[in-house]
């Protein structure tokens, strides 16, 4: 059977928003998909769209007759090829970059006919979600969607120029490796030939990049692709793509200096905004007491200030109960927000905290008439403290939380801070504020496990200072690990690692891993340490969610081709899904679904 070719002796010489004033008088062609169809009988214009933009195709009474009548049966989303000498338009349209010329077709082909859309394709569309992305390749074609993902192209174009640049080596690592759960779990995959064994999909390429550095490679960069069967987040997916990067014969400050030097490249090219360096650091003790989170957005004030220094003799129980325990009372002034703050929207404010743990909100409204929740309880003199020590004036709102465990204050007043940042438009859109966090704690208990555990991973080097206290205080021991922030956003975050065997085995033991434990898990890097390992850290950034906040976006699955849902899934081709039982026998597996033994 002969293969039709659609196209002919058509091939197209311009995308569509290529064109300019410039090739007026220029015979071209053009393909794309049929945004709208304007008739008004002796004149008929199409609305061309590619990933550049739109074209205005133009059918008049000089139009071939043939033509002028193929282009009336075209509706929405055809597919089409037009050829046609380009000319100024008379009607000018600004919001188009092509608004000032048209094509005037004399050839059109109509490649494919499309069904009419479950929803129209347009920015700002309404439509449910779910049913957008079902049909993800329609809503793809939204102008918002594709110049996202030719947004992120242009990053990721960036992050391979930069890294070349500055003598890195991209080399790509397994993505059927041992599983070694250490924190999320692990997406694993069965083994045919080695049956009822399982590889896992990584992580993180981790383990393999510092088995670069010991292989002598001194400097790797990768745009990986990692998984972690995890619940979802908006700025989370079960798949997502790190820009990977790890150094030899460096400490922390080489490491930061590097990647400034691409977040600030990335940040002009891209936006045009010139980013201060250095960029500003805090450690991660100083982001938790001024700001409840370790991850601050320092856009606005709204910091936390501690009140237990005058509240020390206090009989509100409240107050004095988490003090005699050894948590802490802090509070938050809200400045200038009485009047819009109605005791309505405190109320609101109240069962916000609860969220994360507070048995409550404390609050006082210095407005017309003042109204406390709590100052009738303290004395005088504690009033005055409280008011002083945060600088109230009229206007003003104090929150304060208390509680017997400090995390419970930070989480609820922290999580407040950015809430209320957000509601009264604390912060100017289109302003990005860059620090790092630094000396975060190597370690943090488990209760649900009872032990310690790595609160990054387990191959981060304790701060030499505190290698002492490894034993007899882990909960102090500093970690030389940090992250970068941007907006109160992580996007990225690493660490220099442990480069000597005998403190690496140290670490898996405080860990709660025996001997063997360790060897079967980790024994390959164990070994690979005893032929001589250079000093060495690195980092990994998200590079969806740095996409997604240079976009201004709320979700990464804004800047993802096919994106998951909430619950791991794909819309779209209905996956996960059920394979066939030839399939599962090859594998000797067995599934046992709900209700069956």
């Amino acid at each position: 059977m002969a293969v039709v070719d659609e196209m002919g002796a058509f091939r197209r010489t311009h995308y569509c928003a290529d064109v300019s004033e410039g090739d007026v008088g220029a015979e071209i062609v053009v393909c794309g998909f049929v945004q709208r169809v304007r008739n008004i009988g002796n004149l008929l214009f199409i609305d061309l769209r590619d990933r550049t933009g739109i074209l205005q195709l133009t059918f008049d009474e000089e139009t071939p007759e043939s033509v002028f009548k193929k282009a009336e049966t075209v509706r929405s989303e055809f597919v089409l090829m037009a050829k046609g000498p380009l000319k100024e338009r008379i009607a000018i349209n600004e919001e188009l970059s092509t608004g000032r010329v048209e094509l005037f077709v004399n050839e059109l082909k109509v490649l494919s006919k499309a069904a009419t859309t479950p929803f129209e394709i347009k920015d700002g569309v309404n439509a449910r979600e779910e049913l957008r992305l079902k049909y993800r390749y329609l809503d793809l074609r939204r102008k918002e969607l594709t110049d996202s993902l030719i947004f992120r192209n242009e990053v990721t174009y960036l992050v391979h120029d930069y890294f070349k640049k500055n003598d890195f080596l991209e080399i790509e690592t397994p993505i059927l490796i041992k599983s070694t759960p250490e924190g999320a779990r692990d997406y694993l995959v069965p083994s045919r030939v080695h049956q009822g064994r399982f590889f896992a999909l990584p992580q993180s390429p981790q383990l393999y990049k510092q088995l670069l550095m010991v292989a002598g490679f001194d400097r790797y960069i990768q745009i990986a692709k990692c998984f972690r069967d995890e619940d979802l987040r908006a700025d989370r997916q079960p798949e997502f793509t790190q820009v990977d990067l790890e150094m030899s014969f460096v400490d922390e400050s080489d490491v930061m200096a590097v990647n400034e030097g691409f977040v600030a490249q990335l940040f002009e090219k891209m936006l045009g905004i010139k980013l201060e360096r250095p960029f500003a650091r805090l450690t991660y003790k100083e982001a938790m007491e001024r700001f409840g989170v370790d991850k601050p957005d320092t856009r606005f004030g709204l910091e936390l200030i501690d009140l237990v220094g005058g509240l020390k003799q206090t009989e509100f129980m409240v107050f004095k109960n988490a003090i005699k325990a050894g948590g802490c009372v802090k509070a938050i002034n809200v400045k200038g927000a009485s009047a819009e703050l109605s005791r309505k929207e405190i109320d609101k404010l109240v069962e916000f905290v609860k969220t994360y743990g507070a048995k409550g909100l404390a609050y006082t409204r210095l407005f017309d008439v003042e109204t406390s929740s709590y100052e009738k309880f303290l004395t005088e003199e504690e009033k005055q403290h409280v008011r002083e020590r945060v600088g109230a004036v009229d206007g003003d709102i104090i929150l304060i939380v208390a509680d017997e465990n400090p995390k419970v204050v930070f989480d609820a007043l922290g999580n407040l801070r950015v809430h209320l940042g957000s509601k009264l438009g604390l912060t100017k859109k289109g302003s990005y504020d860059v620090l790092w966090v630094t000396e975060f704690p190597l370690l943090e208990f488990d209760e649900e496990e009872k032990r310690y555990v790595a609160m990054h991973h387990p191959f981060t080097a304790p701060n030499p200072e505190d290698i002492d206290l490894l034993e007899f205080d882990p909960s102090k021991v500093r970690a030389r690990a940090y992250d970068l922030v941007i907006n109160g956003t992580e996007v990225g975050g690493g660490s220099i690692r442990i480069s000597d065997l005998e403190l690496q085995k140290r670490m898996f033991s405080l860990l709660g891993m025996s001997e063997e434990e360790a060897e079967s898990k980790f024994g390959f890097l164990l070994e690979a340490f005893s032929f001589g390992v250079p000093p060495h850290g690195g980092m990994a950034y998200g590079l969806d969610r740095l996409v997604m906040l240079m976009l201004g976006k709320s979700s990464i699955r804004d800047v993802i081709a096919f994106p998951k849902v909430q619950n791991s899934s794909e819309l779209m081709s209905s996956c996960p899904s059920e394979v066939d039982k030839k399939s599962l026998d090859e594998l000797k597996i067995s599934v046992n679904t709900e209700g069956e033994t």
